[in-house]
């Protein structure tokens, strides 16, 4: 028999903000690259993550959620990056939450459109539907007009559906070698994931108070024989926003660096020694400058 030949090559994850794309990219690699939370735009960067299997490598560009709000220069931002990413791809993850299609649906279908690939639809979340027989209408009417090259109803969280999914995806993808090691799970450096981990909770214990108003930034990252000494900056954009960031008596702020330290020392595999301090720097997500000092592309 002949043996099924290797493929190799990247696969954009694109979609309107918090219908889980990080979830998915996390889920598909093995591990967590990606930071999460119930709060739209979580997701700021570019981020690949590298999915290995013995059929193949999918590289995943996993992106901030394309949205029409362009009110500040982090959205604006955010939105190139999503749009950067279709830059030389193999292929592209539309994903839709189950049951929804709505304008930015529409205008992250658009993006790829343009993009000359193949496109392959991913529904998510469809163990929310409790009614099954509502899903083959619904699917029928989203991809009524459209092309895709698959259509794959999933659940990321629940890890449901994804072999069908990686199947698909790597059928797309050039006959071509590994390109990247077996063992290596993102292109982003442990200085970068610390920062997102730090800035995942913020996100998480912060999103009503605070949903956009922080970013993190590393000031240090040594290694220290076993241990890695990390320094976080919390920038915010008022006093006020401060006081809320560290809490009654410092409470908030050391909650949020100790599950900070432990997600780092589940991804690192080593002990991690993490200082948190909060600043203070009027309008830095509307200030293009800024942006690009504190590591936004």
């Amino acid at each position: 028999m002949t043996p099924t030949p290797h493929r190799a090559g990247y696969v954009a994850v694109i979609g309107r903000p918090n219908v889980g794309k990080s979830t998915l990219t996390n889920a598909l690699v093995g591990a967590k690259v990606s930071i999460v939370s119930q709060r739209p735009q979580t997701t700021r960067h570019r981020l690949l993550g590298i999915a290995t299997f013995p059929e193949g490598q999918l590289l995943l560009v996993d992106t901030p959620g394309i949205h029409r709000e362009q009110k500040r220069a982090m959205n604006r931002m955010m939105n190139r990056a999503a749009r950067g990413s279709l830059e030389g791809v193999d292929a592209a993850l539309l994903v839709v939450r189950a049951g929804q299609w709505d304008d930015e649906d529409t205008l992250a279908y658009d993006a790829l459109r343009g993009a000359g690939v193949p496109v392959v639809l991913v529904v998510n979340q469809v163990d929310r539907i409790a009614d099954k027989t509502k899903l083959l209408p619904y699917l029928a009417k989203i991809t009524e007009g459209r092309e895709f090259a698959g259509v794959h109803p999933i659940s990321a969280l629940k890890r449901s559906g994804l072999e069908a999914l990686v199947k698909s995806l790597l059928a797309l993808l050039p006959e071509q070698d590994a390109l990247y090691g077996e063992d290596e799970i993102t292109d982003k450096s442990q200085r970068f994931l610390a920062g997102e981990m730090v800035r995942e909770q913020l996100m998480r214990q912060l999103g009503e108070e605070l949903p956009y108003a922080t970013t993190v930034e590393i000031e240090r990252f040594e290694v220290d024989g076993a241990m890695l000494r990390i320094g976080a900056v919390i920038w915010v954009e008022r006093d006020g926003q401060k006081a809320i960031v560290i809490g009654k008596a410092g409470t908030r702020l050391r909650e949020i660096g100790a599950k900070a330290r432990i997600q780092m020392e589940r991804l690192f595999g080593s002990k991690v020694f993490l200082e948190t301090w909060v600043r203070v720097r009027e309008g830095w997500s509307d200030d293009e400058a800024a942006l690009r000092q504190l590591g936004y592309e």
